[in-house]
């Protein structure tokens, strides 16, 4: 679906001072609140940190579980449904790092995108770590579903899921995310 809508050139989210784990996500003229990682911001990501990279990120698209939606999510993003066996390696031991993977994939640490807590309804995947993946570095870097009160991330920028959806609509491929 092509929306006729110009797409935002850019996206910016900041820390809010005095709580690193909460930020303000900027897009154009409107400031939306967001949860960051738990340990803030960091230019040295690595696996399992909480931290949020420091980063510019281009969207490389996503995902968005159909069932919780009547229709797939307007956006210029390509999107696509997620299934009960849809999975995202996070195990720096294996060769599908930082991919989706198959569920289940027996010794292999990977997150589920099918959750029950919603988190992952919809997700944008950044382009963090992936060109080239480098072992270690942070997996599963993506612009998703908060936690109520905005709790904070493994490393994700989070929205509210309303606020998600009516951003979604003005995504593209050319829009880049500056977290920091």
């Amino acid at each position: 679906m092509r929306l006729r809508r110009t797409s935002l050139p850019s996206l910016r989210v900041r820390p809010v001072i005095g709580d690193p784990a909460r930020g303000h996500l900027i897009a154009g003229p409107t400031v939306i609140s967001c949860a960051l990682g738990r340990s803030g911001l960091t230019r040295t990501k690595r696996e399992g940190d909480g931290a949020s990279p420091r980063a510019r990120l281009r969207l490389l698209g996503g995902f968005y579980r159909a069932d919780h939606f009547g229709a797939r999510p307007r956006t210029n993003l390509r999107l696509r449904p997620t299934g009960r066996q849809d999975g995202w390696c996070d195990d720096p031991r294996d060769r599908r790092y930082n991919r989706p993977i198959r569920l289940p994939a027996p010794g292999v640490s990977a997150e589920e995108l099918w959750r029950s807590d919603g988190l992952y309804d919809l997700v944008v995947d950044l382009d963090w770590n992936r060109g080239p993946i480098r072992p270690g570095r942070g997996s599963a870097i993506f612009l998703h579903v908060a936690r109520p009160g905005y709790l904070p991330t493994e490393g994700c920028v989070a929205l509210k899921r309303a606020d998600l959806v009516r951003l979604l609509r003005r995504l593209g491929p050319r829009t880049r995310l500056r977290i920091g």
